[in-house]
Order: structure tokens, then C-alpha cells, then sequence
């Protein structure tokens, strides 16, 4: 069927059951909710407490939740640095000064590239198996998972009995809870009877046993990595903590009988300490985290479990609208690829992806991957591993603005652990102080560059990572972590003051070698085929000041010369950063009015007019380098590129031109992108972004797209419903958070602004705009102040 037509049909299909509905239940409008078992990995469901994650399949007779721990990784600790790049590195920068890209590349690639060439990779721990066959057809199944409650839940009916499982990761106790139960149909007060049998399996190296009457254990050592041996052993344990039937053990398996309820905790741990020390004992971490939680029933696990998840998933609340289109299972929704009759879907996609991040990233345990907690196999695409040429970045584009700040914490404590591999590379590779990681990492903190030169030779990872750093700042105000951040963001600036070069033409300072990420300028010359090892690259990426790079070290340095004065310190270097950071290349119109890419004006003659990564649109988004109204002819070169590079792509990509359509306050263009990323090309079965395959960035992306079409605050001001589409009419959101260290809740009808309620601290002064129309309030003693949107601002008590 043409993809014309097949659209419009789901468009009328969805418009049957559409009318109008009245606002549900809250609970019901953020459940996920299915009518099968998931037939995938991408249909299973993900709960997790920012450690310990497992997916849930809903399955009927035998139910599988797939289970990762953070820290299972493949190798141990190593040290990527190459003896040869010190001294290939000037010969590199003489060929890239001279025009030779590709001879640069190549030489690149053979004497400046990580040893091994790749990172290692996340990985499962493995599964546990339940089976429960019946001899009668289920029927009346439903499986969900309640963003409310952070809770997974499968029902079904056999015979005359119904069955129920709930499952939860907790944070508070530090292990999954499943609940197994049954009862009679039409009379859940009245018990039941289930038999079921647990085993694990795992591609790991592991032994799986029974231990004691009540523990099943798989215990093993994790996976070797090229050259790197596996340094990290781990355990997973399911213990059967409250049964009031009979348990029993074989070799290898779990068995109860006869029983009404049955509560399983489920602890994993490994021996990672740090990304230079394995020397944990997981058995122990994992007795004692058993021994707490054993002490509690199911009822007190979950009521503590949801008060802690509820107090940073509970702060936003967003309402676009509601039809009856919201009444049909998820997986429908999503397949129906009608957005504009289903303006729910958003605000759910929205609240998952708050899930998501909730669920993955807390303080004390890994920053969300390219997965962010969950994957499967030894080998998940790209190694989940950390991208951090724009994905693990995009991770964290929601944290802040979505009012879940304290997720970030993972993602600071990584930048200070690389600012030892770092500082290691730095001196190693490029003879420099300071510390510079390039495009990716992972659990042991390797900084060096990888995948190949055409995509490794990117000196920027840890500067764009700074920019997290500073925009918590700027959203929270709080000083003391400014101090904390701060030498990390002068260690990063310090690497660029000792490598920047002057380009020789205009004398500019610039990143050599560097490459815009994952784009190429030119198809890679025939001639220059013989000299590569191995098969050559589709094309030259290798160049000199991308306008990328440009731009995160004008941040960069921007961002540590305000630190420096507002923390009273280091003046003589705040200086030495200004005098260098007048001298960085600028951004560049080219001749089709597109911002340019590189230093010339290459963008007609990349290979890929439409390309996935549209890396020189960082200074737009997220940087606030290029605003609509302080740079128009700049903001408008950036609109030009946007229509280029077109609208489709990845999922991750298709989420950062939501980001900066929103940003160009273009609210229709915006939405359209916003109804791609939802479609069923984009997203899976259980929401998951699809690339594909899965990387959750997307998710994340698109619930920071849809924030940012609401409130902007990255110029002087805050800005209220600046990119709001016709499709969303009447809404509301509660909770957002805005720069300076405000909360905003906001209510509209008719397309119109009805209050907007500002929360901060007593006496700080704010600048709204909404539209052309610009008031400023100051915050009373109550602590927050209400606008209309008209010319003259009501504070309100």
C-alpha cells in the first residue's frame, strides 16, 4: 500500500473512535498497556531503580525478565593510550594545514588511533525463567506498566483462576520485587492455588545453583574484550522471601507448590568499585541488600518504593488535551500513526521518558548509556556504550528543564572520573596538560579516539560534556556545586589552551586534527586507496576547526570565565581564556545561506545533503550562541540547514531537529517532527526509540522537544509557549524548570496563554515574554507570582 494512503487510513480508523472524551483518570492516561504477551525485546517492559533493571515480557506460561546490573561490563581496567600519536601528531597537523586530508587520515588512523581501536561493551547478566503451565487457554490478559507508580503488572485469567504478577526495582531497598498471586475470578479476597519452577540462564561465564532452600544463584566472571581480559566478577541472586506453600530445590532450579502469593527479591551486584579498582565483593553486597529488604513485606517494599520514586517523577505534570484514541493499547496507538487525533500519546511519550531517566540515571550508580539501563546480549548495538558526540548528551537534554535535576548526578561523577583517564591521554597523545576524552567511553573511562579515524579524531567529548556542568548551574543557582564543577571545566579548557593551532589562512585558533562528528566533507580519493590499512573509508571527515568544535570551546571558555568571577578565583586565566577565545574561528555563512559546517564552505560537496548529525547547530541548540533575536542572519543560516538536512532521520536525530525547530519557535514544523518521532518507524511497541535499533537518546530528545516547546530560557528571558502547534489548543504543565532557578506552571486555551505562575525565590526579579508581549515581575514574599500574558504583570500571593 502506498505510505500515502496507508497513513490516511489509519488517520480515519483512529478518527472513528476520536470524539472528544473528557479528562481520565490520571493514573490510566500514564500507563502503558497491552493485550498480549511481548513477542520481542522491544514490546518487553523496563523498570529499574538506576542499578539494577530488568525487562518483563508478560509471558503466560513461562515469563522472562531479562536483568542488567550497571556495572557488568565486558574487559577491565586499561589503558587505550598509543605510543605512536605523540610523535605522528605534528605530521598529522602539517598535512591538514597543507590541504592533505585524506594523507592525514590515513596517517591518523595508523599511528594516532586507541589501542585496542574499540570500548567496551555493556552487557546482560542474563535471565530469570518462570514457568506456570496450564492446561487451560488464558484469556482476559492485560500487561501494563503505571508511571505512577513505577510498577509492571501482568493479569490473566486460567480457568477459574486468575493470576497476577507485579514487579518493581526499588531504590530505597536496592532490589527487584516480584509478586506472584492468584485468585479465584470474580473474588480477588478469596485465594487461589499456583505452582511455578525458577531458573535462570545467562550467556555469560557462570554456574547456576540453588543455595540454601530458598536462594537461586548465577555466579560467574564477565566477558574478555579484544585484548582486554575480564576483571570483574558478579552474582545475581533470587531469593524467595514469602511463599505460603512448598519450595524446593534441584540442581539448577527453584520449585513451589500450592501456593496463594509468592515474593521474589532480586539482587545482582559486581565487583566494580571504580574505573581503576575491582576489588568488590558481590556476594556480600548482595547478602546485605537481601537481608534488609527480606525484613519487610511486599505492601511496606512497594509503599516505599513508590514515595521515593513519586517525589521526582510527581513535580510535572502535563496535560495536552484527550480523546478517546487514549483507550486503546499502546502498541495501537503508536501503530496508528495519527498523533494529531491522539494528543496523549505526547504527554505519555513525555512522562516515559521521565520514567526512563528516573529509572536509570540516580545518584550512586552509571550514567544512562546508549541503552540507558537495559540491553541484552554480550554485544548490544554500538556496545551501549557512551556516545558522547551528541548521545549521552542528549541523555540529560530533559533533566534539567523536566525538573529532574538530581539525575545528573551520575553524569558529573563520570566527568570526574575522566578527568584522570583524560589527563593521561592529554599527555600521552598530545603532550598537553589539562584532559581531553574523545567520542566515546565506557564503564572503565577509556578517553582515546576510536571506531576508526573517519569518526574517532574528535578532541571535543569532554568539553561538550562541561556544558552539562554549567547549565546546572544555571538552572539551580547553587554555588557550592559551581566550585566542584569548576575544575573540571578548567581542566577541559586548559587541554584546548596547550592544542589549539592557527589555521593559515586567517590565523584563527583551531581543534587540528578533528572532524565534524560522523560526517564526511569529500569522498575518499582512489588514489589515496593503496595507502590506507585496510579497507578505506567511504569518505575524508579529517579536517581543521570544525565549526562545532568552534563553538563548544567558546562555551567552554565563556562558561569558565563567568565561573571564575563568581567564585572569586583564577583571574589571570580567565584572561588568558578571553584573549584566546577572541581569537576561535566564527561561525561562517555559506554561499546557499546555510551555516557552514567547516572552515571553507564545503556543505554543497558532503556526500550526505541530509545527513543524521547536525553538529554545527549545537551553537542553536543546546548552546545559545545563535538566538533568533540576537543573531537573526545567523538563527536564519541555521533554519536553511535545517531545510537541507531535511526532517527524517534517525530517531535520535529526528529528536534534535525537534529540539531546534522548537528553538526556531517554529511550532508546526516542530510538531510534525515531534508526530514522526512517535510513528511506528521511530518508536517500538513499548516506546522505546527506535534508531533503529533501539538508543534511548531519542526518547530523551523528545521529551526535551516537547519541553522546549512550551518554555525557553536560554536568552535573558523566559519564554512561554513559544513553539505551540494548532494541535495542542488547550493544555497545561505544571513544574517545569526554567534558568535562574525558577519553577513555571502554565495553562492555555484557545491557543491562548491563561496564567502562567512563576515560583522562586522571594525578591528575584524574572523577565517574561509570550509572543512580542514582555513583562517583568518581581517574585513576592509567597514565593510565586502569576502572569496572564497581557502587557503588565498581577503578582499574586
Amino acid at each position: 500500500m502506498h505510505p500515502f494512503l496507508s497513513r490516511h487510513l489509519s488517520l480515519l480508523l483512529v478518527a472513528s473512535v476520536a470524539l472528544r472524551a473528557g479528562a481520565p483518570d490520571p493514573a490510566a492516561a500514564r500507563t502503558l498497556w497491552y493485550r498480549q504477551p511481548a513477542a520481542q525485546w522491544v514490546e518487553a517492559l523496563p523498570v529499574g531503580n538506576g542499578r539494577l533493571g530488568a525487562m518483563i515480557f508478560g509471558g503466560i506460561e513461562t515469563e522472562r525478565l531479562q536483568l542488567n546490573e550497571d556495572t557488568l561490563w565486558g574487559g577491565g581496567p586499561y589503558d587505550p593510550a598509543n605510543p605512536d600519536a605523540r610523535a605522528a601528531l605534528p605530521e598529522i597537523r602539517r598535512l591538514l594545514a597543507a590541504g592533505e586530508s585524506a594523507e592525514a587520515q590515513a596517517l591518523a588512523h595508523a599511528k594516532f588511533m586507541a589501542r585496542p581501536m574499540w570500548e567496551a561493551p555493556y552487557q546482560t547478566v542474563g535471565d530469570l525463567l518462570i514457568s506456570m503451565p496450564f492446561s487451560e487457554t488464558a484469556r482476559n490478559y492485560r500487561r501494563e506498566l503505571s508511571l505512577d507508580t513505577a510498577t509492571a503488572r501482568t493479569e490473566f485469567q486460567a480457568g477459574g483462576t486468575v493470576f497476577v504478577r507485579e514487579c518493581f526495582s526499588t531504590a530505597i531497598d536496592q532490589v527487584i520485587v516480584l509478586r506472584l498471586s492468584a485468585h479465584e475470578a470474580g473474588a480477588p479476597q478469596k485465594p487461589a492455588r499456583l505452582s511455578t519452577t525458577l531458573a535462570m540462564k545467562t550467556p555469560q561465564h557462570a554456574q547456576i545453583a540453588p543455595e540454601g532452600k530458598n536462594d537461586l544463584v548465577l555466579r560467574g566472571r564477565n566477558t574478555d574484550f579484544i585484548t582486554v581480559k575480564g576483571a570483574l566478577t558478579f552474582e545475581a541472586r533470587v531469593r524467595v522471601a514469602a511463599c505460603d506453600g512448598q519450595v524446593s530445590t534441584d540442581g539448577s532450579q527453584l520449585h513451589i507448590e500450592n501456593a496463594s502469593s509468592v515474593t521474589l527479591l532480586i539482587a545482582a551486584a559486581t565487583s566494580y568499585r571504580r574505573f581503576d579498582d575491582v576489588s568488590g565483593d558481590p556476594t556480600a553486597a548482595n547478602l546485605r541488600v537481601l537481608a534488609g529488604a527480606q525484613e519487610k513485606t511486599f505492601d511496606a517494599l512497594r509503599a516505599a518504593h513508590v514515595a521515593d520514586y513519586q517525589r521526582p517523577f510527581g513535580r510535572v505534570q502535563l496535560d495536552l488535551g484527550h480523546t478517546d484514541a487514549e483507550k486503546l493499547p499502546t502498541d495501537e496507538r503508536v501503530r496508528a500513526d495519527a498523533l494529531e487525533r491522539d494528543p496523549a500519546l505526547a504527554a505519555l511519550y513525555f512522562d516515559y521518558a521521565r520514567y526512563l531517566l528516573i529509572s536509570c540515571s540516580r545518584p550512586g550508580g552509571q550514567p544512562a548509556n546508549l541503552q540507558g539501563l537495559w540491553a541484552d546480549g554480550l554485544w548490544p548495538p554500538w556496545g551501549s556504550k557512551y556516545t558522547i558526540n551528541i548521545n549521552t548528551e542528549m541523555n540529560y537534554w530533559p533533566a534539567e528543564v523536566t525538573n529532574l535535576a538530581e539525575c545528573t548526578e551520575p553524569l558529573f561523577s563520570m566527568i570526574e572520573d575522566l578527568t584522570h583517564t583524560g589527563a593521561k591521554m592529554a599527555r600521552d597523545q598530545y603532550g598537553a596538560s589539562g584532559w581531553v576524552v574523545h567520542h566515546n567511553t565506557d564503564l572503565w573511562r577509556a578517553a582515546g579516539p576510536i571506531d576508526g579515524a573517519q569518526y574517532g579524531v574528535w578532541p571535543t567529548g569532554g568539553a561538550w560534556l562541561c556544558q552539562h556542568l554549567w547549565e546546572h548551574y544555571l538552572f539551580s543557582g547553587d554555588a557550592s556545586f559551581l566550585s566542584r564543577a569548576y575544575p573540571l571545566m578548567k581542566g577541559a579548557a586548559q587541554f584546548f589552551l596547550d592544542t589549539l593551532v592557527a589555521e593559515p589562512q586567517h590565523g584563527w585558533l583551531v581543534t587540528s586534527p578533528s572532524l565534524s562528528p560522523e560526517n564526511v566533507h569529500r569522498a575518499w580519493p582512489a588514489t589515496n586507496a593503496p595507502a590506507w590499512p585496510g579497507h578505506p573509508p567511504h569518505g575524508v571527515s579529517l579536517t581543521m576547526g570544525p565549526t562545532m568544535d568552534e563553538q563548544i570551546v567558546r562555551d567552554l571558555f565563556n562558561h569558565c570565565i563567568d565561573a571564575a568571577r563568581i567564585l572569586g578565583r583564577d583571574a589571570d586565566f580567565a584572561a588568558q581564556l578571553a584573549a584566546t577565545r577572541d581569537r576561535l574561528a566564527p561561525n561562517q555563512i555559506g554561499a546557499q545561506g546555510q551555516l557552514q559546517e567547516w572552515l571553507e564552505d564545503w556543505d554543497v560537496q558532503a556526500l550526505e545533503q541530509q545527513h543524521r548529525h547536525v553538529s554545527h547547530l549545537y551553537g542553536f541548540f543546546p548552546s545559545n550562541q545563535i538566538t533568533l533575536r540576537g543573531t537573526p542572519k545567523l538563527a536564519t543560516a541555521v533554519r536553511k540547514t535545517l531545510e537541507t538536512r531535511g526532517d527524517i532521520s534517525t530517531g535520535w536525530a529526528i529528536a534534535w531537529r525537534l529540539n531546534l525547530w522548537a528553538r526556531q519557535q517554529d511550532g508546526e514544523r516542530a510538531y510534525r517532527i515531534l508526530a514522526a518521532l512517535l510513528g511506528p518507524e521511530r518508536t517500538y511497541p513499548n516506546l522505546f526509540d527506535a534508531h533503529p535499533p533501539f538508543q534511548i537518546d531519542g526518547n530523551f530528545g523528545g521529551a526535551s522537544g516537547i519541553a522546549e516547546m512550551l518554555l525557553q530560557s536560554h536568552t535573558s528571558e523566559i519564554e512561554l509557549l513559544p513553539a505551540l502547534p494548532k494541535a495542542w489548543p488547550t493544555g497545561s504543565v505544571r513544574g517545569l524548570r526554567a534558568r535562574g532557578g525558577f519553577t513555571v506552571d502554565l495553562e492555555w486555551s484557545d491557543g491562548k496563554l491563561q496564567s502562567a505562575t512563576i515560583h522562586g525565590a522571594p525578591g528575584k526579579t524574572v523577565r517574561l515574554r509570550r509572543g512580542e508581549t514582555i513583562t517583568e515581575l518581581t517574585v513576592p514574599a509567597s514565593g510565586e507570582s502569576t502572569w496572564n500574558g497581557q502587557a503588565s504583570a498581577s503578582p499574586q500571593s
